[in-house]
């Protein structure tokens, strides 16, 4: 059984704790792995390490810095096929759907090769008479960030590389699910010169959230996840004065408009619904069909999810894979039931698919529900399945009106001809990430992934611009050099003249 362990100080480090979680292959239901779940001595010493590091990590160059991130980026590069198998093989999306999340993690590496010109500070001469100021912006210290299953290398990419660029150090807690991947990126860094101590990880459950949490050493914490661990996390980390950014819960809506192309909606909606098994906060799992389009809508994506092909994430004639674990697949059934005693229509029903061979993976069809309406708890509720469900509303404005009632404000799309509906519903929309004939509409590196409302607790968003300004502390610095002349003192509040 292989045993997947910490890594700490650039080595690969048992711990003090005995306790062990159980990986399963996704696909055959299988035990493969087993992680060690870590203790609060272990996170301690990871910090203890991380803020050793730090001292002279922060103080070396931002053009070496990036020399060595650029480095990493060539070894993610060469390494890509077996990140990309380790991701199948724990989470259970198909090989390209894995491939493509690693690629977009890929892009905040290479984002973050260009911190030197990002860290260049501002300055102004002659702010008063012969007093110049400017200011820059510094790194935090030893960093941590929480990340969710579902995209066990590309998440963890939002947060690690712009932390390290910027000159902090970094601890990183993965999800017990899927940990492999996380541990090959540690030792990737190391290969491409990283510092022993400057990024470690630390396995476990809500025992390391907790120590993360409660350490004093630690100034910045980023979250992914589900809205009440994010809440949790912003409300624990605000008390032990940590800035925080954690990003939780997601009922994406796509808007589908009478004058769209449908054919190019019901693709969308497609690999947006049921891409990655539904196991994505930007997964679109509403359609908001508006006025007589509805019918023609669900008539033809009817037809796409019946003939979906449902298989192993290595088949590469598969499109959509297995769920992670048994719990959340009997989660997902559970809320077709819901959606079923709700009276919503199952248009098509994905609960009873067996795969030859892979009786025991972990496998649904995709599932299509009609009628939904806005008192459902399958409407309400994130199900992070591959369960699509439609709501049928009367014009743009109760669409619009939909979707800014809703606690969730992470991504939406508009489908429609129309470029006045396009921008009014981009200037309207309470919503953090909008796609105008989009359907996933995931900002690249160079801007900053967010979401509004109770999709995202804390001020910055990640990656990008807000990435480097939430890892860094802004420091402004005022000047006035001696004349020769010499001046009284003075004891009011300075007014510069």
């Amino acid at each position: 059984m292989n045993l997947i362990q910490h890594f700490i100080d650039g080595k690969v480090f048992t711990g003090s704790s005995d306790r062990k979680g159980k990986i399963f292959n996704p696909a055959t239901g299988k035990q493969e792995s087993a992680v060690l779940l870590g203790s609060k001595s272990d996170l301690d010493l990871a910090v203890e390490k991380a803020k050793i590091a730090f001292g002279t990590w922060s103080n070396v160059p931002a053009i070496q810095r990036a020399r060595i991130i650029f480095k990493f980026k060539e070894l993610i590069e060469k390494n890509s096929d077996e990140l990309t198998k380790l991701i199948v093989s724990e989470h259970g999306k198909v090989y390209e759907d894995a491939k493509g999340s690693l690629t977009r993690g890929l892009e905040v590496v290479e984002f973050a090769c260009g911190i030197p010109q990002m860290l260049k500070g501002e300055f102004t001469e002659n702010v008063g008479t012969n007093i110049d100021s400017w200011s820059t912006r510094q790194p935090l210290g030893v960093c941590a960030g929480i990340t969710p299953f579902n995209f066990p290398a590309m998440v963890p990419m939002w947060m690690f590389p712009m932390a390290i660029a910027c000159g902090n150090t970094f601890v990183l807690k993965p999800s017990e699910k899927d940990p492999s991947c996380a541990m090959k990126l540690a030792h990737l860094f190391k290969e491409a010169g990283l510092p022993d101590g400057v990024f470690n990880i630390v396995n476990g459950d809500k025992e390391v959230v907790d120590a993360i949490l409660q350490n004093k050493d630690i100034p910045a914490v980023s979250f992914v996840g589900s809205t009440p661990i994010a809440k949790y996390i912003y409300e624990n980390a605000a008390k032990n004065e940590k800035r925080v950014q954690a990003l939780g819960g997601a009922k994406n809506h796509c808007v589908v408009m009478p004058d769209c192309d449908l054919d190019q909606a019901v693709n969308g909606l497609m690999g947006a619904a049921y891409g990655s098994a539904g196991e994505r906060c930007m997964a679109q799992s509403v359609a908001v069909a508006v006025g007589n389009i509805g019918d023609d809508l669900v008539d033809q994506i009817s037809k796409k999810v019946e003939s979906l092909k449902v298989g192993p994430g290595m088949d590469k004639t598969s499109e959509m894979g297995p769920l992670v674990t048994k719990e959340h697949l009997e989660r997902v059934k559970g809320y077709v039931d819901l959606g079923v005693k709700e009276g919503a229509k199952l248009v098509v029903d994905g609960r009873d698919i067996k795969l030859q061979g892979y009786e025991n993976g972990y496998y649904i069809g995709g599932c299509l529900f009609d009628y939904v309406t806005k008192d459902m708890r399958i409407y309400k509720e994130e199900i992070f399945g591959p369960v699509l469900s439609v709501v049928r509303v009367n014009n743009f404005d109760e669409a619009l009106q939909l979707i800014n009632d809703h606690e969730f404000g992470n991504g939406t799309s508009i489908y429609t001809r129309d470029g006045d509906a396009g921008r009014t519903f981009a200037n309207k929309i309470k919503v953090g990430m909008v796609g105008i004939n989009i359907p996933i509409p995931v900002p690249v590196a160079y801007h900053s992934f967010g979401g509004w409302k109770r999709s995202l607790f804390g001020d910055q968003h990640m990656h990008g611009p807000e990435g480097v300004r939430f890892y860094t502390k802004l420091k402004t610095i005022t000047s006035r050099w001696p004349s020769g002349v010499r001046s009284n003192p003075e004891f009011i509040m300075p007014v510069m003249k």
